[in-house]
């Protein structure tokens, strides 16, 4: 599938997520967005021709469920610590050494674990990393890829 056409099948469901949740809270928007790409890109790895395509459609599907499952009960605190705790363990933990964060206001919790270093032809930096959230007592496990940016911080590829 040519990037192009994966690209239009991510902001298309997007955008149709933006729309089913718009009575919803933002922070489910989010989840659902960003677990619509996720899901469309781990599809888009399945098999090829038509059958890549019925992958990214689930893909895309069952990772905005997810993602708004998680975005509707995950408050701003939980993604505060969720993104702080991520960002120290790209820039400090060896490969297979965990990070976690706990919110002792909601209970939601969760640990950033890299997986994999690595440099780009380009020379830029990057790292693999598994980031296991539970929320509400449910346990979701999401994996991605960070580069780091010329300032120090991790930008999350996907």
């Amino acid at each position: 599938m040519n990037s192009r056409r994966l690209i239009s099948i991510i902001l298309i469901t997007g955008f149709l997520a933006a729309c089913v949740n718009a009575q919803n809270s933002p922070k489910q928007t989010v989840g659902t967005i960003l677990g619509a790409g996720a899901g469309a890109l781990l599809g888009s790895h399945v098999g090829d021709g038509k059958g890549r395509l019925v992958a990214v459609a689930l893909g895309t599907l069952g990772g905005a469920f997810l993602g708004s499952e998680i975005g509707k009960t995950m408050d701003e605190v939980d993604r505060m610590k969720a993104g702080q705790t991520q960002q120290a363990a790209l820039e400090r933990n060896p490969v297979g050494h965990a990070s976690s964060w706990v919110n002792p206001d909601s209970g939601n919790s969760g640990r950033v674990t890299p997986t994999r270093t690595y440099q780009t032809p380009r020379g830029e930096n990057c790292r693999e990393y598994q980031h296991e959230v539970t929320v509400g007592g449910r346990t979701e496990v999401m994996t991605g890829t960070a580069c780091r940016n010329a300032d120090g911080t991790w930008r999350a590829l996907n």
